[in-house]
């Protein structure tokens, strides 16, 4: 399409907006930001005409969204913006209707970065892991501390969920003030002008290390200040990029830091001292989110605070307070057999590590089930992901990989599941490949037993949360 792309202020809520795939994880909170800036903002969503999450789309209507099939009849107007993926093809209905309407369209990571860069002070939030958390906490901590930040996010923030905001993974702040993560997957990073740029870590998902390096670089390059992971060899061979740096991380080099043999682990929590080596002051943290990987992502959370003017003790004081997020090491519950099922976010071979990491820290057999998140990914991480789940687990665990998530379209599905459980077998480790998700479930609830931890990792499928849900009502 040719149509201008609006630009940023008052002409963004000056016409009407319509979000093709508007509960998408990307989509939702920037639908809700709009909104929440007076925008008249509709949609549709294939999973809402497939009957997915229905809870998800009747909220959205009660806060006012118009919700239209599908099938192009949302788009009416030529003067109508239509939000829609890079991914989304030109078949689809509302991408051929907008073009016969002439219709404006931007993707989901334009409108971002409009609403970003348009803001006065931004801190972005990249990586290859953890961004969501670590976005999650440093909006926790700025609101804690009076910022009243806008916040998006790709993840239901717990701190802000309500009842009356269920899906709360955006906040419309008051202030002059603007906390995002950032996707490197589609190359969108490149897009954004942050005050502050946190890099949490630079490792293989989407793209190879050599386009990575690039565009995390130039990240970096482009921002005031940066806030660096000082653990990850390839964020750290970065810092020369940076016009001015803060360093976080476990190694001694790190500007905030842990005393050394403070961190204390439970299966629901971690605990260290926190350390400004700039200035020698030290503060007791306990979070209450497990596992080693959030230690470091508060720590990131602390020094992009701290970017942005906010005293270390006030950050630390703040995340004592933060819950996390939802599928971020979610623990569902416990059945009265005593099986402990976990949802989890975990879809690349990092974030998967380091949930099998947090498990791996406590006595007790884990049954592992995963469900990729698509035919490409799967062939660009396959090998590392499939190493990751033949070392990282023992003999007597069981990691379980149905079929690839797929909600249509023309992507090559010659290569699915079966292969990463060759590759697995490869490796020394062990896997059952079980093609349909709910034969899954049946063969989870078949061999789990007491003390079990049953984790059940995938991204871009809302309906793990409530696959989940439905086999720790089958345990009892």
């Amino acid at each position: 399409m040719t149509a201008t792309i609006p630009a940023p202020g008052p002409s963004l809520t000056s016409h009407p907006w319509f979000f093709c795939g508007i509960g998408g994880s990307g989509m939702l909170p920037l639908a809700l930001i709009l909104k929440g800036l007076g925008a008249d903002v509709a949609g549709s969503d294939r999973g809402r005409d497939q009957g997915r999450t229905p809870e998800k789309f009747g909220w959205l209507e009660s806060l006012g969204f118009t919700l239209f099939p599908q099938d192009g009849s949302g788009i009416a107007r030529p003067d109508q913006v239509l939000v829609a993926s890079a991914a989304v093809e030109d078949t689809v209905p509302e991408v051929v209707r907008a073009k016969a309407l002439g219709c404006a369209r931007m993707s989901r990571a334009d409108l971002l970065a409009t609403l970003f860069n348009a803001t006065g002070t931004r801190i972005a939030v990249g990586g290859t892991s953890g961004k969501s958390t670590v976005t999650g906490m440093l909006g926790w901590v700025l609101t804690e501390t009076g910022a009243d930040p806008t916040i998006m996010n790709g993840a239901v923030m717990k701190n802000f969920r309500t009842p009356d905001a269920p899906f709360a993974s955006a906040r419309v702040g008051g202030g002059d003030l603007f906390v995002s993560e950032v996707d490197e997957s589609d190359g969108s990073i490149a897009l954004y002008r942050p005050t502050v740029a946190v890099l949490n870590n630079v490792s293989l998902d989407h793209k190879s290390l050599e386009e990575l390096r690039a565009l995390f670089g130039d990240f970096l390059a482009r921002a005031d200040r940066a806030v660096v992971n000082a653990d990850d060899t390839e964020s750290r061979a970065l810092l020369p990029r940076a016009r001015d740096a803060i360093t976080f991380g476990f190694a001694e080099s790190a500007a905030i830091g842990v005393a050394a043999d403070s961190v204390d682990e439970s299966a629901t929590g971690i605990a260290a001292t926190v350390i400004d080596r700039r200035t020698g002051e030290r503060h007791a943290l306990a979070l209450a989110l497990p596992g080693r990987h959030n230690l470091a992502n508060a720590l990131a959370a602390i020094a992009g605070a701290t970017a942005a003017g906010v005293p270390v003790a006030r950050a630390v004081a703040a995340l004592a307070t933060f819950a996390g997020l939802a599928r971020r090491f979610d623990i569902v519950g416990t059945s009265t057999s005593g099986v402990t099922v976990i949802d989890d976010f975990g879809h690349n071979p990092e974030k998967v590590a380091a949930t099998l990491a947090t498990l791996k820290a406590h006595p007790g057999r884990v049954i592992a089930f995963f469900q990729p998140h698509g035919y490409g990914p799967l062939r660009q991480m396959g090998a590392e992901l499939a190493e990751v789940l033949a070392t990282r687990l023992g003999p007597d665990d069981v990691p379980i990989l149905c079929d690839p998530v797929y909600f249509g379209g023309t992507v090559d599905r010659s290569q699915g599941s079966q292969r990463i459980v060759h590759l697995i077998g490869a490796h020394g480790g062990h896997a059952e490949y079980v093609p349909a998700r709910e034969a899954c479930a049946d063969r989870i609830v078949e061999i789990a037993r007491p003390g079990d931890r049953v984790v059940i990792m995938g991204a871009r499928d809302d309906t793990l949360s409530q696959f989940a849900q439905g086999i720790l009502e089958r345990l009892g």
